[in-house]
């Protein structure tokens, strides 16, 4: 890489079961006000501009020409917009600033599950010849998954609640996160996940900054530096995948140079208590790694925010001085079929 590109600012909305009071611009606005503060940057100090979301889950096509609004489209700017969670228009940007055609970026993504049912919205995504004629929704699939590991000996449910306990246990020293504390595992939603090994659905939305070089360091005074980021796919096609694992991620860190060095901090994109058990395999984290200390997506998981979210949470913690050397996850699609690796380093103090 030619230049230096860091995150330097990170704001997000308190996450919350429904906001039926407010729209994607109103939600938008205060977090989008947020972080450029944070930045010390007005509007018109933003080179390029590029967000992520779904019309689906909006139900009427280019919903997000809207949320144009909450940033200000006049005087034009140059702006962009990925159909993918919002880690992935962070992708879009930083490749942006590679270019040096710009010193800034604005990223930006949101998603309101509340008005209709999340598990046939993600339907939407499956092969639509083998798999979507067959119905099955986002929670049956990630079962399936869940039971794979079981039989293969990788997990069982008590280690399955352990993970759920813990991002609880994490979300209560996150002021933003939708669930937190002490939450029971509940009954199976499809067995073998119970309500607890399941994220919450939700609304809200995130916004990060984005700085190259000289430019960071002004902004910000630590910056999160992206010192490597990758996004690979799997097969589209479940029946030839192995559950229990994730090659896309290994091969996304590795481009990125996870296992160059130890990471001391995870934020890992695990909507389903069983996935963060797959990621762990695929990215090698042992227990000297903090996994997940803002709580992750079972604390909060508003849909097309929840992977920017965690690089926005690692970034954060590099900001405040909690962290040296960061790894932030994301993932679309079902049972992990889409991910994004990055590390996210701070200078030395």
């Amino acid at each position: 890489m030619t230049r230096e590109i860091a995150v330097v600012a990170f704001g997000q909305t308190d996450h919350r079961r429904t906001s039926d009071e407010l729209s994607e611009v109103e939600m938008l606005i205060p977090v989008l006000h947020d972080v450029l503060d944070r930045a010390g940057l007005k509007t018109a100090d933003i080179g390029f501009t590029c967000s992520g979301s779904t019309d689906y889950l909006a139900g009427r096509a280019f919903s997000f020409t809207m949320a144009l609004d909450g940033v200000g489209a006049w005087p034009p700017i140059s702006e962009s917009h990925v159909e993918m969670d919002g880690a992935w228009a962070l992708y879009e940007a930083w490749t942006k600033l590679l270019t040096g055609d710009v010193d800034t970026a604005l990223v930006y993504a949101y998603g309101k599950s509340s008005p209709g049912s999340v598990r046939d919205v993600l339907t939407r995504q499956l092969d639509p010849y083998y798999v979507a004629p067959l119905w099955p929704d986002s929670v049956a699939l990630a079962a399936l998954q869940a039971q794979a590991l079981i039989d293969a000996g990788h997990a069982d449910e008590p280690a399955l609640a352990g993970v759920a306990a813990r991002s609880r246990a994490s979300g209560a020293a996150n002021s933003h996160a939708q669930l937190s504390g002490s939450v029971p595992q509940g009954d199976y939603v499809v067995r073998p996940l119970r309500t607890g090994d399941c994220p919450p659905i939700g609304d809200g939305a995130a916004a990060v900054v984005l700085a190259a070089g000289e430019r960071a360091r002004r902004l910000c005074e630590r910056p999160a530096w992206i010192r490597g980021i990758d996004h690979r796919i799997e097969a589209h096609a479940l029946g030839v995948r192995d559950l229990t694992d994730s090659p896309s991620t290994r091969l996304a860190a590795d481009k990125a140079g996870v296992f160059e060095r130890p990471v001391d901090t995870a934020e890992l994109h695990a909507p389903f208590t069983s996935q963060e058990v797959v990621l762990r395999r695929a990215l090698r984290l042992d227990d000297r790694v903090t996994v997940n200390p803002s709580g992750g997506a079972l604390a909060a998981n508003p849909i097309m925010a929840a992977g920017l979210i965690r690089i926005g949470e690692a970034a954060a913690r590099i900001h405040r001085g909690e962290s040296d050397r960061a790894l932030a996850h994301a993932t679309s699609g079902p049972c992990l079929q889409q991910n994004l690796v990055a590390v996210l380093e701070g200078d030395p103090r």
